[in-house]
């Protein structure tokens, strides 16, 4: 809720919101605030607007949700999502043509690059895959895992998604 101490707040500083004092009565009533981005404008998504997804079968296994974050305009081309890991579900191999930062913010998962053992990520840990290194991320069997994933767009396309990662793979 945008209130008009908030507004204050946001657009003048502390300064602007302790020289306007406690203000008159419904100083804290909402406000109209646009809700369109226009041209060279901050914009802000309020928790809780974008819709959670399952991820997909044909890219996960076991069950995932993916609640988008951001994805800003061109000529911008980075997107972030906070994913979410049920104890030992997966994505698929896959690879990003400009790479990927996952953030890990909770709990406990599991990361492998093709041809490299399977490394144990907890919080805090931020891991970087380059462009185009094919490789997984999961939480691990008994654990529940959660990352922000941020990747870039190269020609529109974040993502290269390939064959489902093995049981014997995940448990290596």
């Amino acid at each position: 809720m945008i209130t008009r101490r908030r507004m204050l707040a946001a657009t003048g500083g502390l300064a602007a919101l302790a020289a306007a004092g406690p203000g008159p009565a419904g100083a804290d009533e909402k406000l109209t605030v646009p809700t369109k981005r226009r041209k060279g404008t901050m914009e802000i998504k309020q928790s809780g607007s974008q819709p959670s997804a399952q991820g997909p079968a044909d890219y996960f296994t076991g069950s995932v949700r993916i609640d988008p974050l951001f994805q800003a305009p061109e000529p911008a081309r980075v997107r972030g999502a906070s994913v979410t890991f049920e104890p030992g579900a997966r994505t698929a191999w896959h690879t990003h043509p400009l790479g990927q930062t996952l953030i890990v913010t909770s709990g406990r998962g599991w990361v492998q690059a093709w041809g490299g053992p399977v490394e144990e990520i907890h919080p805090g840990d931020v891991v970087w895959f380059p462009p185009g290194e094919k490789h997984w991320h999961g939480a691990t069997p008994t654990t529940a895992m959660t990352h922000i994933a941020i990747q870039e767009a190269l020609d529109g396309k974040v993502v290269d998604w390939m064959e489902q990662v093995s049981d014997e793979q995940y448990r290596a």
